[in-house]
Parts: C-alpha cells; structure tokens; sequence
C-alpha cells in the first residue's frame, strides 16, 4: 500500500508540476528575449535625436559609446562609411532605407534591430543595434535550474508525505490483523490501540467492542455451565443417600459407583468451567470468568422474572426434609407471614436454596441440626440459613468464587450473585448454634396489583413434611 500511495503521489505532483514548468519555462524564454530586443530598440531610438541634430562622425561616436553595449550599435550615414563593425545583411540594410521601416528581425548569431532616421535635406540614415544570441538568452538557465529545483522538491516532498500516510494506515492495518488473527488462535486478551485514520480508528473500536463482549459471553457461558453442573450436586447427594439405605443388596455397589463416576464428571466440568485461560497448539483455550459477572436479570420493580421466597423456600425444603430425617439432623423452618415477593425466577431462588443446604449436607458430618428462615423488613426479604457445624474459617475468602478450601466454591458465589442482582448481598457469620451463618439480602420486588386476598400466616416450626 505504501508503494501505490507513494506512486500515485509522484505521478499526479509530477503532472502537475510539468504543466506549470513547461508553459512557465517558455514564458521565461519569451520575456528575456523580448526584454534584450526593447533594450536594442531604446538604444537605437536614443541616437535618433543626434542624428537629426548632426551628422559628424566624431559626434556621433561620443554619443554611441555613452550607450550601454555600444560595441553592437552601427551608424550607417548616407554617402559615408558605417560607423562601426555592421553585422546586418545588405538587404535589410537596403530595405530600410529606402522603405524607411524600423525593421526587427532574427539573423545569424543574434538578433538585428534597424532604425531608419530621416535627415534634414531627405536623406536616411539608419541605427544599426545587434543583439548577440547569448543576451537573448541570458538568466533563462539560471530561471530554468531554480524552477526545476523546486519541482523535484515538490515531488520528493508529496512521495515523502504519501508514504508517511500509507506507512500510518498500513502499521494500523497490521495491528489489526495481528490482533484479529490472535484473537482467532485463542488469545482473548488481543486488544488493538486505535490509531490512523478515523476509519480505521472506528474499525479498532469496533474490534476492541467485539472482543470485549465476546469475552463476556464466554464467562457467563462458563459461570453457566458450572452453576448448572453444582446445582445437579443437589440429586447426586439423594442419591448417595438412596445407596446408604440399599447397602448390602447386590445393586449397592453398582448404584454407588455409577454415582460416584457421575459426581466425578460433574466436579471435572466444574474444575475445566474455572481453569484460566491455556491455549494449545491449535490456538484453542478457555477463559478466566471476570470477578463480579452474573448472569442478567431485571432490576427490582421492572418488568421481569419475580417470585415469592417464602413459597419456594417452602417447597425446596419439602425436597431437603426427607434426606434430612435420613440422618437425623434436627431442624427448623421459620416462614414469614408477609408478602416476600423478589426479583429473581423460582428456579434461581431454588438454586441459592439448594447450595445452602446442600453445602450443609456436604460440610457436616450426619446428625449436625440447622436451621432456616426467611424474613422481611422494609426493603428487603432475608434468607438465613444456619447450622450447628465448624463453620466458616475466612468468610471473605469463601465469598471468591473457587478459592474456598475443600470446595468448589461455587455455592455461596450462587447465593451472592442472587443476590446481588436485585440489589442485596451476602453475608457470613456465626450463628447461635456455634456454626455457620449465611444470610442471603434480596430486595424487594416492585409491587404488583393482586386478585388474591391476603396471604394467610405461614409460620411453621419444624420441618414440613411431605406426602
């Protein structure tokens, strides 16, 4: 690209300055010859004068040295000899005088310029003035040299300009080809620096648009396949259960490996979904997920998913009651009796349920009571969920997604973009029981005319039992 900028720039500044030059060039001829031919002219038009004063040679002579360029003037007097060395053909001698007609014409080695002066008794003499060539010429090399001194420096000056244009578009080109091509092997983090012309500043943005937003794609489809992946823990862990009870019959052993296998895909899914980005020998990799990316969802009080906590704390636990009278694990439920309507669908408050009961389950030994309970205050509905194990070490290291010690980490990561998207949080502590304290925030949904009357009172203690 570079060449053909810089090609196009010589040719079209060298059109240009040839059709200035040429025309310009004659021109500088013209005005010089035609500035020597009116000097002659003039001179030989001053001694005009003294010619119709007197004839006498001595004075004439006086008056032609006072002239500039004296040696080229020739007197010619009637009945006498010229006045000088003469260099004009006989003819045009002859035609002056006696046509008498200043005569200006091109003769060897110069230019002739004849001045006819008539003289008292009618007699007609003629003011020879010669012109050498080279003072027609004069100057013309020198004008010619400069004029074309300043059209080479024009044109290297455009090339010079042209390239430094291409050689700026063309480094912009690349970086953006290098760029798009690292992005295409794998390398998500391939960003370019928009430079170049606005086009091509607008093409980088657009890159960097891209890029970014595929990124983000990626880590939400990550974090998408890893909740979906912790939430089927929910099923293997009745299952588990399920094998417990079977221990002893023929089908014991192969139920349990078979879950067993299962929840060993699950935790490797779950481990592949959070491992940085590796790229291999065919460019292909996979994405850190960015700290803080949940998935999207409406703002409380817009039009969007919405639910009452209460009902679906209601109904997980239903699912929860009959592992946990399995292994005997006292427990409790405490319902609110007000509306608790969230912004968030039932399956995504059934998944913050799950995770905390089912981190229960996972991180206590059988036997260990807890509890549940969903309040409401002015602005928002609180989900707590409390046990009587060992707890939490460090609080906020096990709010960072997988960085909590023995787990995947991905349960309270749930509970805490749950949360955050209607505006709450998560907090962890330690409860009356001595053990763990998890409270999940949720703001309230924006309220929505009802054809219902008003709810009934749900308090319950104990858990529910189920049909």
């Amino acid at each position: 690209m570079r060449r053909s900028l810089a090609g196009v720039a010589l040719a079209v500044t060298s059109m240009v300055a040839l059709s200035f030059l040429i025309p310009l060039a004659a021109l500088v001829m013209s005005l010089v010859k035609e500035q020597s031919i009116t000097a002659a002219e003039q001179r030989a038009a001053a001694l005009a004068p003294v010619l119709t004063l007197t004839t006498d040679p001595s004075a004439l002579r006086e008056s032609a040295a006072s002239l500039d360029e004296s040696d080229y003037v020739v007197l010619h007097l009637p009945d006498a000899p010229a006045l000088g060395s003469s260099r004009a053909p006989a003819a045009l001698l002859e035609r002056a005088q006696q046509g008498r007609e200043s005569i200006s014409e091109r003769v060897p080695g110069g230019w002739i310029c004849l001045q006819p002066v008539v003289l008292p008794v009618d007699q007609v003499a003629v003011i020879e003035n010669f012109v050498p060539e080279q003072e027609l010429t004069r100057g013309v090399t020198a004008s010619w040299t400069v004029m074309a001194l300043l059209a080479v420096g024009l044109v290297c000056g455009s090339v010079l300009v042209a390239d430094r244009l291409g050689a700026k578009v063309v480094r912009s080109s690349k970086r953006l080809a290098r760029a798009s091509q690292a992005l295409g092997q794998g390398n998500l983090d391939a960003r370019v620096d928009p430079m170049g012309p606005r086009e091509l500043r607008e093409a980088g943005i657009a890159f960097n648009t891209m890029a970014h937003r595929m990124t983000e794609l990626l880590a939400v489809e990550r974090e998408l396949v890893a909740d979906l992946s912790h939430r089927l823990r929910t099923p293997l862990t009745a299952l588990h259960l399920a094998t417990e009870r079977m221990a002893g019959s023929p089908e014991s052993a192969r139920v349990e490996a078979a879950v067993c296998a299962l929840e060993t895909e699950l935790r490797a899914i779950i481990t592949a979904a959070r491992t940085p980005l590796a790229v291999g020998p065919m460019g292909q990799g996979m994405l850190e997920p960015e700290a803080g990316t949940a998935h999207r969802a409406a703002p409380p009080g817009a039009d969007g998913p919405r639910c009452e906590a209460a009902d679906v704390v209601r109904s997980r636990t239903a699912f929860w009651a009959v592992l946990a009278e399995q292994q005997n694990r006292p427990c409790s439920l405490d319902l609110t009796q007000e509306p608790a309507a969230v912004g968030l669908s039932e399956d995504d408050v059934a998944a913050v349920v799950d995770a905390l009961i089912g981190n229960v389950f996972r991180h206590t030994p059988p036997g260990t009571p807890f509890a549940v309970r969903v309040a409401r205050t002015a602005q928002a509905v609180e989900l707590v969920v409390e046990d009587a194990g060992p707890g939490i070490p460090e609080p906020d290291q096990a709010l960072s997604r997988g960085s909590s010690t023995g787990s995947s980490g991905l349960g309270l990561d749930i509970a805490r973009r749950a949360g955050s998207v209607t505006g709450g949080s998560v907090r962890i502590g330690r409860g009356p029981r001595g053990g763990a304290r998890i409270t999940v925030v949720f703001g309230l949904a924006a309220p929505q005319p009802s054809r219902r009357g008003p709810r009934a009172s749900r308090r319950r203690t104990g858990w529910p039992r189920t049909r």
